[in-house]
C-alpha cells in the first residue's frame, strides 16, 4: 500500500505541473493573438480611412472576381458530360 501511494502522489505532482505548463502557454499564445489582432485591425483601419494600400472599391473588385471564377466554374461542372461506355 505504501508504493502505490507515492506512486500516486508522484503522478498527482507530475501532471500538475504539466498543467501548469500548459496552462503557461495557452495564456502566452492568447497575447500573441490579441496583439496580432490589434495590428491586423489598425493595419486595416489606416488602409481603409486613411486611402492607403488597400481601398474598398478594390476589395470589392477582387470578390467580385473572385464570384465570377466560381460561377464560370460552375458552368463548366454543369455542362461536362462524360463520355458514355459501349460495354
Amino acid at each position: 500500500m505504501e508504493g502505490i501511494q507515492t506512486l500516486l502522489v508522484i503522478v498527482i505532482a507530475t501532471l500538475t505541473i504539466l498543467l501548469i505548463v500548459v496552462g503557461v502557454q495557452v495564456i502566452l499564445i492568447f497575447t500573441d493573438v490579441r496583439r496580432t489582432v490589434k495590428r491586423l485591425n489598425s493595419i486595416l483601419e489606416d488602409s481603409i480611412l486613411g486611402g492607403g494600400l488597400i481601398r474598398p472599391e478594390k476589395l470589392t473588385g477582387i470578390l467580385e472576381l473572385f464570384k465570377r471564377k466560381k460561377k464560370s466554374e460552375t458552368r463548366e461542372q454543369g455542362n461536362f458530360q462524360e463520355p458514355q461506355s459501349s460495354g
